[in-house]
C-alpha cells in the first residue's frame, strides 16, 4: 500500500509539472527570443539555423532508418543460423567516410557565408556606439553626438548600428536577444558588432543582458534599448548632449543662459569665476520643443523591473513630497556623489567611476535596469545600494544603514546623509530630464 501511495504521489508531481510544461508552450508572446527578423543580423542567423535544422533533420531520418532496417533484418530468430563472419568491406567504408564528408560540405558552406557576413566591417556611415562594461552596469557612448548615457541605448531604425566592446574590469558579453548578436567585451581589447533594425520595425522597447558570468551581480547586469524612427532618435540624441535642465531661479541673473544656450562650463571657460555663489551649478534653459523619450506608458510588461525590495531597507515616502530640487542640488554638489558622477553642466560633478546623471531623469530604470526609476527606488538606491544590488560598487549613504561591501555602518561624520536631505537629492536628480 505505501508503495502505491508513494507511486501515485509521484504520478500527480509528474502530472502537474507536464501541465505547467505545455502551458508555458502555449504562450505566444517571447520577449527575448532571438528567432526574429527585425535585423539583417538575425535574419542570417535565423536562416543558418534554419538550414542546419533542415539537414541535421534528414542525417537523423536517415541515420535511424538504416538503424530499424538492420535491427529488424538481422534481429535474432529461432533456429536461426549463425551470422556469417565478415572481414572488411571496402564500399561501405568508402561510403561512411564519404557521405559524412559530403554532409559536412553542405554544413560548411553557409556556415561560413553566415561568419563572413556577420564579422565584415561595419558601413562607413554606421552609428557607432561604444560600449563599455563595467561591474555591474554599461556605459554607452555616442562619440558623433559628444554625450553618454548609461544602462539604455536608443537607436534608430533603418540605420546600420557600429557597437565597439570594451570593458573596464572583467569579461562580459553584450546582448540583445530580439535583434541579434551575442559578442564578448575582453580586457585590453576591443570587440565589434553590428546589425541594421529593418526600417519598418516597430517602435519597440527590448531587454539586453550580460551573457558572460561577470561576479556576484552578473545576472543583475541588465539595459534596456529602445528602436525609434529617425526623427525621434536625432531628437533624444540632440537633447542628451546637451547640459543637464534644471529650473533654478531667474532671479539671479547669472543663472541665465547667454544667448544661444551657452553653458556654465563655457561661461567658465571663457574667464568667467567658478564661484557657486555667481554661476547656477545646472542649466536652466529648456529646449523650444520637448525632446523625444520612449513613453512610459507604452513600455511593455516584460520591460518593466519586478525585482524585489530589501525587507529591512525603508524610506518614509511622505518626505519624497516635501523634496526640495534647490536644495537637493546644493547637497549634491557638495556631497561624495560628484566623486563618482558627471553631469553635463553642474562644474562640480564631473565623477567618470558611475553612470553619467545628465538626463537622469528621461531614463526608465536604475541600477542597471534592476528597478523603476521612480522617487521611492531611486530613494532607496542612494539610502543603502549595496543592499539594493548585491556587490554594488556604490557605498550606501543613508545615516544609520549598514554597509554591505565596507562592513561598516555609515555616519555623519563620513559623509551620510539623512532621509530629508536623501529627498532633497532625489527631488533634484528627477528635474534632470
Amino acid at each position: 500500500m505505501a508503495w502505491l501511495f508513494r507511486q501515485r504521489r509521484l504520478n500527480t508531481v509528474a502530472l502537474t509539472v507536464a501541465l505547467a510544461l505545455v502551458a508555458g508552450a502555449c504562450s505566444t508572446e517571447y520577449p527575448n527570443s532571438t528567432f526574429n527578423h527585425t535585423t539583417d543580423f538575425n535574419t542570417a542567423i535565423d536562416g543558418l539555423w534554419d538550414k542546419l535544422l533542415f539537414w541535421g533533420t534528414l542525417v537523423f531520418i536517415g541515420v535511424e532508418a538504416g538503424l530499424i532496417y538492420v535491427i529488424v533484418k538481422f534481429r535474432r530468430r529461432p533456429n536461426g543460423a549463425d551470422p556469417k563472419p565478415v572481414h572488411g568491406n571496402t564500399v561501405l567504408e568508402i561510403l561512411w567516410t564519404a557521405i559524412p564528408a559530403v554532409i559536412l560540405i553542405f554544413i560548411a558552406i553557409p556556415n561560413v557565408r553566415t561568419i563572413f557576413a556577420t564579422q565584415a566591417k561595419a558601413a562607413p556611415d554606421a552609428l557607432q556606439i561604444e560600449v563599455i562594461g563595467h561591474q555591474w552596469w554599461w556605459e554607452f557612448r555616442y562619440p558623433e553626438y559628444g554625450m553618454s548615457t548609461a544602462n539604455e541605448i536608443y537607436l534608430p531604425k533603418g540605420r546600420t548600428v557600429n557597437f565597439a566592446l570594451t570593458t573596464v574590469d572583467v569579461l562580459h558579453s553584450f546582448w540583445i536577444p530580439q535583434l541579434g548578436g551575442k559578442r564578448d567585451l575582453i580586457t585590453n581589447r576591443t570587440n565589434y558588432l553590428w546589425f541594421t533594425p529593418n526600417a519598418d520595425l516597430e517602435t519597440l522597447a527590448l531587454n539586453g543582458f550580460c551573457a558572460e558570468y561577470c561576479g556576484s551581480s552578473h545576472a543583475n547586469m541588465k539595459f534596456r534599448v529602445y528602436t525609434v524612427e529617425p526623427e525621434q532618435f536625432e531628437s533624444w540624441a540632440q537633447h542628451q548632449a546637451r547640459p543637464a535642465v534644471f529650473p533654478v531661479s531667474a532671479a539671479d541673473p547669472a543663472a541665465l543662459l547667454a544667448p544661444g544656450g551657452a553653458s556654465v562650463m563655457a561661461m567658465q571657460e571663457s574667464g568667467a569665476p567658478p564661484d557657486s555663489a555667481a554661476a547656477p551649478l545646472s542649466v536652466v534653459s529648456a529646449p523650444d520643443t520637448p525632446a523625444y523619450h520612449f513613453p512610459r506608458e507604452q513600455l511593455p510588461a516584460y520591460v518593466i523591473p519586478t525585482t524585489r525590495l530589501p525587507k529591512d531597507l525603508a524610506f518614509e515616502e511622505s518626505l519624497l513630497a516635501a523634496g526640495d530640487a534647490e536644495r537637493g542640488r546644493e547637497l549634491y554638489s557638495r556631497s561624495s556623489c560628484i566623486g563618482c558622477h558627471a553631469v553635463k553642466g553642474n562644474p562640480m560633478s564631473m565623477g567618470v567611476l558611475g553612470p553619467n546623471l545628465t538626463h537622469v531623469a528621461t531614463r526608465h530604470t536604475i541600477a542597471s535596469g534592476l528597478y523603476s526609476n521612480d522617487a521611492k527606488h531611486l530613494a532607496l538606491w542612494i539610502k543603502n545600494a549595496t543592499k539594493m544590488k548585491p556587490g554594488s560598487l556604490m557605498p550606501a549613504i543613508g545615516i544609520g544603514e549598514r554597509d554591505q561591501v565596507l562592513k561598516t555602518d555609515v555616519t555623519a561624520a563620513r559623509g551620510g546623509l539623512t532621509d530629508p536631505q536623501i529627498a532633497d537629492i532625489v527631488a533634484y536628480l528627477q528635474a534632470l530630464k
